[in-house]
């Protein structure tokens, strides 16, 4: 069956979204009705845009209980790599884009974060919780190879011994490979690394400008095979089109040096329900009514559930057998047979920094 990809005209390529929902924030909305209208119509350009701007501040207290991490740290908001199904679009809206096209092409830089990450890690009473690269976006995303915030902030973790737990689907990890070793060297750091899908003709659908997972298996053999403890985060499954990959998956990355490994299901909140909606009904038509369903059996009837506890893994007989099967093939492949602890006690804030007090 055709799909809208087939017709380049009607697809923005290279892009996950394919539309700009209306920001609930904002009062007015815009939008071209006809092509014969009097009135100048500029039309957007779909060229990446970075923007700049000062922040009050970088590391993020993170209240959810079910997220596996107390503290988050963003160099970038926006993400260039276009995942459909991205939780951290809704959070585009507060600086007053789209959670849809904008989310992906107008990326903000936040330049300040090294200086008030330095900040942050001399506030009096600091106990070196681990800090989560990054909670939201992802910290190797497409700019950092031109801005390099991430490796400035990697720098500074190492000087004061602070521990980082990172997340990422981006290759551009092994630049830093350097510091990742000598801070795994103190028991400062460890990753994960995303891949939900070994399909790639789904993965350049579903994460248009994300590396390959090919080339994500090579980050975790590479990264394993130097000491540093590699786990994998298979997020999010999409009943109907990825789960029934999660045997392979494990048993991959396994294969590959992971000791660790994860999961959540699909849940479309907020402005992602019609993004996503918009995506799987332009890519799969012919899926489009089984693995909208599918999701919704997972939550209740709806495509999201704010539960703590239940939102990522959902609830039902679908969830039940994801979630059996997971756990089945963790315990073949001998993933999550140890927990990774990092090492707070080293924590030490320079003696070219003490002098400033």
């Amino acid at each position: 069956m055709a799909t809208a990809t087939d017709n380049p005209e009607n697809y923005f390529k290279g892009r996950g979204a394919q539309f700009n929902p209306h920001n609930r924030f904002a009062k007015n909305d815009y939008v071209k009705e006809h092509d014969e209208g009097i009135d100048e119509w500029e039309e957007e350009d779909h060229k990446t845009t970075f923007i700049f701007g000062k922040s009050k501040s970088i590391v993020n207290k993170v209240d959810s209980p079910d997220v596996g991490m107390l503290y988050s740290l963003n160099p970038y908001q926006g993400c260039e790599h276009g995942c459909t199904y991205c939780y951290a679009r809704n959070a585009h809206e507060y600086w007053g884009f789209s959670a849809g096209l904008d989310f992906e092409r107008k990326i903000i830089v936040k330049q300040d974060a090294p200086e008030l990450f330095k900040k942050f890690l001399e506030r009096k009473g600091w106990d070196a919780s681990v800090i989560s690269l990054s909670g939201n976006t992802d910290c190797y995303q497409p700019a950092e190879r031109k801005f390099g915030i991430t490796r400035r902030l990697l720098e500074i973790a190492l000087e004061y011994k602070q521990p980082i737990g990172m997340i990422t689907k981006n290759a551009l990890i092994l630049r830093d490979i350097d510091i990742l070793q000598e801070m795994a060297s103190l028991n400062l750091c460890s990753v994960y690394v995303s891949i939900n899908s070994l399909n790639e003709s789904l993965r350049q659908k579903m994460e248009p400008r994300t590396t390959t997972a090919k080339q994500r298996l090579k980050i975790v053999e590479q990264l394993s095979h130097t000491g540093i403890p590699v786990g994998v985060m298979v997020a999010p499954l999409v009943p109907g089109l990825s789960e029934h990959e999660v045997p392979k998956i494990l048993k991959t990355i396994a294969d590959c040096g992971a000791i660790s490994a994860g999961y959540t299901i699909v849940r479309l909140n907020g402005a992602i329900g019609g993004i996503f909606e918009d995506w799987l009904r332009k890519n799969y038509p012919d899926r489009f009514d089984k693995v909208w369903h599918m999701i919704q059996s997972c939550h209740g009837g709806n495509v999201n559930d704010s539960r703590f506890g239940d939102r990522m893994r959902g609830d039902g007989n679908i969830a039940q057998l994801i979630r059996d099967t997971f756990k089945l093939h963790c315990r073949l492949n001998h993933l999550n047979e140890k927990r990774t602890e990092l090492d707070s006690s080293l924590f030490q804030i320079p003696r070219s920094q003490l002098r400033l007090f």
